[in-house]
């Protein structure tokens, strides 16, 4: 490979910096635009525009972590947004009006994590909200008047309810629960005054769930696998008690849901295969989905007014920004809003392929593979690892990707037994094996890439975060000669202390983890023998990790735990700890600063290019090299 054909290095700024304008949505009447862009300070914050009008202004004033996620309401010039604290997942809900800048807290509770569970256009002054107020380990439901800010039980969770549904009426009529063989049972009941009784059992490898009530409340829709591999659209008549198949595929499970704001029918749906595939059950939305599909390529997403009349439509494509169009379903006019990155515009990205490969054992595994433009293979690699691992990698921009790429690197991102929406057989391969045939699907990649001259054997790094850092430590100590290094972001080490630590609201999902991994209280050994942090004295190769202080899910302890292993192995180990952050990095000056790290590392042990490292303000790393 030489440098020359690759094409200009992107800076990592451009990659891992804050988008200029993302996330827009429009307001429920259509008269105004909410989006999130940086301020002053490049903290991300709300902004608004007036549609029709110049001069866009800041909602927001958060001064540190930057907002990433908010909704309008039904109520007239209220919105709200979640933000939690320094990483810690107890997000709380804030309301801003956009006439006064009036931000309020609307759960002020402190150690309790709030969860939207309903939110609906006839009651535009309410919302439901799950809180884990009186138990740590269980989310009741209450009602919050978001105009007085008051806060009122709604409904009481027996104790093992891990979802809610509410009708059109704001009554709780469905919810999940966790069963003790590690599945969940679906509970309905006709009215909050009715005992709940159970509607459908699926077992700990099954999946299901409700997804809303029909505007009527005689329909409950659900997506669940029981009776076929992949998770369905089905339509249970709440007096017949029957269900109807409204969706299906063999192979793939059911994934988004295109439905009417107000009639609350359902119009579409998708599949997740290779790329997103999106069926028509309404004849009605046919001509504006192809109106739709002319507009730009890429995948698209589609948001609502109230009225039906204005569509906010996103496209996602592999290599460029995210676009963004205002659709009008009257006249059929498209008028252009912005990219969320127009620094990407016009960049040489490169495009992400689909792939699929036959594991030893001969199950099918898909993936993606992007390669460096400008260059031929075979050229050093990075298996990218995807987290969950209940998960999967989607087709579309993929910033660390296109980083690696752009400095020479291939990068294979695999969807490995036990990744979702390949149907419950697949997800049911991943059964008790963490760091067995999950980790063989990796090494059957590598070898694909080696196979295929893709790269060379002894230039292929593993790299992921949360399940993909454990992937990461997992190839480093059962696989020590395969990987020249690995990049660990938020792994754990110890399959046993990280059961024993894991976040009190997911205690009632404790049977289906030991089912799908291993059972703490009856079998430590086992857990134990897929531990990377008692085989630290088999790793040769090079190593950082990167963790975050306040990760609920992944506790600092994972990572401190095999560096002091490696420590005491005298084992070299490059470790940055991030006083800020949680289960990976929000803050793009954490960010800038970890992948500054990564690429200087990764081009030491692969030989691929490194912009500098520089100085990066503002980052809480803390970095030890320990040898």
């Amino acid at each position: 490979m030489t440098e020359t054909q690759l094409p200009p290095l992107i800076p990592r700024e451009i990659l891992f910096g804050n988008p200029e304008r993302s996330r827009p949505e429009l307001s429920p009447d259509g008269k105004f635009l909410a989006y999130i862009a940086p301020d002053e300070n490049n903290v991300l914050q709300v902004w608004l525009r007036t549609m029709g009008e110049a001069g866009d202004r800041k909602l927001t004033n958060d001064k540190k972590r930057g907002i990433r996620a908010f909704f309008w309401t039904y109520e007239p010039d209220c919105l709200i947004y979640a933000q939690d604290s320094d990483g810690d997942e107890n997000w709380h809900l804030y309301l801003v009006n956009i006439q006064t800048n009036i931000v309020r807290d609307l759960t002020p509770f402190q150690g309790v994590l709030a969860r939207v569970v309903q939110i609906e256009h006839t009651f535009p002054d309410r919302i439901l909200v799950g809180m884990n107020l009186n138990n740590p380990q269980v989310f009741d439901v209450y009602e919050i008047d978001i105009n007085s800010g008051a806060v009122e039980l709604h409904t009481q969770n027996p104790g093992n309810i891990v979802s809610w549904t509410a009708d059109s009426q704001y009554q709780i009529r469905a919810a999940s629960a966790s069963a003790p063989d590690g599945g969940f049972d679906l509970l309905y009941r006709d009215t909050p005054e009715c005992p709940w009784e159970t509607l459908r059992h699926w077992g700990p490898d099954e999946q299901g769930g409700a997804a809303f009530f029909s505007r009527d409340g005689n329909t409950l829709y659900m997506v669940g696998n029981h009776d076929a591999n992949a998770g369905r659209l089905i339509g249970w008549d709440v007096s017949t008690r029957e269900e109807t198949v409204m969706a299906a595929d063999p192979q793939y499970d059911v994934g988004g849901l295109l439905v009417h704001p107000t009639t609350y029918k359902i119009e579409a749906v998708s599949f997740y295969k290779d790329k997103e595939e999106w069926h028509i059950l309404d004849e009605g939305i046919r001509e504006d989905i192809d109106t739709i599909k002319t507009i730009r390529p890429g995948e698209f997403g589609i948001k609502r007014t109230l009225d039906d009349k204005l569509w906010l439509v996103s496209f996602v494509a592999d290599d460029g920004p995210v676009y963004y169009y205002i659709y009008d379903r009257t006249s059929k006019a498209v008028t252009f809003l912005f990219t969320n990155q127009p620094q990407l515009e016009g960049l040489p990205l490169a495009p992400m392929e689909a792939i699929a490969y036959e594991a030893r054992d001969g199950l099918t595994l898909h993936g993606y593979l992007t390669q460096p433009v400008g260059v031929e293979t075979p050229v050093p690699a990075v298996m990218l690892v995807h987290g969950g691992p209940w998960a999967r990698d989607l087709w579309g921009y993929d910033p660390e990707a296109q980083w690696l790429a752009n400095r020479g690197y291939a990068v294979l991102q695999v969807n490995f037994r036990g990744s979702t929406g390949y149907g419950k057989g697949f997800l049911r391969a991943g059964n008790r094996e963490w760091g067995a045939k999950m980790h063989d699907d990796l090494i059957d990649g590598v070898n694909w890439l080696v196979e295929n001259h893709v790269a060379p054997k002894d230039k292929i790094a593993i790299m992921g975060g949360s399940y993909g850092g454990y992937a990461t430590l997992v190839g480093l100590t059962f696989t020590p000669e395969v990987f020249a290094c690995g990049v660990d972001i938020v792994g754990p080490s110890n399959l046993m202390t990280l059961m024993e630590s894991i976040p009190p609201y997911w205690e009632p999902l404790r049977a289906n983890f030991y089912h799908r991994v291993g059972n703490l209280e009856t079998e430590p050994e086992f857990l134990k023998s897929r531990s990377p942090l008692f085989f630290v004295d088999r790793i040769v190769k090079p190593l950082l990790i990167g963790q975050g202080a306040n990760d609920p899910r992944v506790k600092q302890a994972e990572s401190e735990q095999i560096v002091g292993a490696m420590k005491t192995a005298k084992k070299p180990v490059e470790y940055v700890l991030y006083s800020d952050e949680g289960h990976g990095f929000a803050r793009p000056e954490n960010r800038l600063h970890f992948y500054a790290i990564a690429e200087d590392f990764l081009a030491k042990y692969l030989g691929g290019r490194c912009e500098p490292v520089g100085d990066i303000p503002g980052h809480s790393g803390t970095v030890r090299s320990l040898a």
